[in-house]
């Protein structure tokens, strides 16, 4: 997934690049319940100059099996990321963070807090890093197989989808409880 700069010209060039098995690894987690692709990830990438700026955007797109959060089965979900980077010649510029520096001097790209914005050095970007980052933070955080999912019995571990238990509905202590119990104990 490299860019060459040198081929780049103000008119949009239309680029598509294919993840692999080896991307969604360094892409996702190792955990049972991440979300593991269906198929592998699209990327849709159109690039251009801006005088010396490099303009990127486009889409990230692959279809997930994710674990449900609450009920841990398993379910289908679309990722659909678009994304978008303006990158700026570093010139003589050294990143200060050592790590954003490596990446400049390994990958041609440095990118900001924000991954809107970044820097280039040399005639060719390797994006491959840039697009992990997408992918990544499109993943969802608590994936659920649908809004209202009843998730799994605390005591007996029934899916509550599927099934009623006989487990009493413990209520929670109100935080209050101490204080209520301290009342009755002076008579107030």
């Amino acid at each position: 997934m490299k860019l060459l700069v040198e081929r780049l010209t103000t008119t949009p060039k239309e680029l598509a690049f294919e993840g692999d098995a080896a991307f969604w690894a360094e892409s996702g987690g190792d955990d049972e319940l991440a979300p593991r692709p269906l198929r592998s990830v699209r990327i849709q990438l159109r690039a251009h100059k801006m005088g010396e700026d490099v303009y990127l955007e486009g889409e990230a797109e692959t279809e997930l099996e994710c674990g449900c959060s609450r009920c841990l089965a398993r379910y289908r979900q679309a990722l659909r990321e678009p994304f978008r980077i303006v990158l700026e010649p570093a010139s003589g510029r050294v990143p200060a963070d050592p790590e954003a520096a490596q990446a400049l001097a390994r990958d041609g790209v440095c990118l900001g807090d924000e991954l809107d914005a970044g820097w280039y050095r040399g005639s060719e970007i390797d994006l491959r890093r840039y697009l992990r980052e997408v992918v990544a933070l499109a993943l969802p955080v608590q994936p659920l197989c649908r809004e209202d999912c009843r998730g799994l019995c605390p005591h007996c571990g029934a899916d509550r989808n599927v099934e009623t238990c006989s487990c009493a509905k413990a209520s929670p202590d109100s935080p209050f409880a101490v204080l209520r119990k301290l009342q009755v104990e002076r008579g107030d």
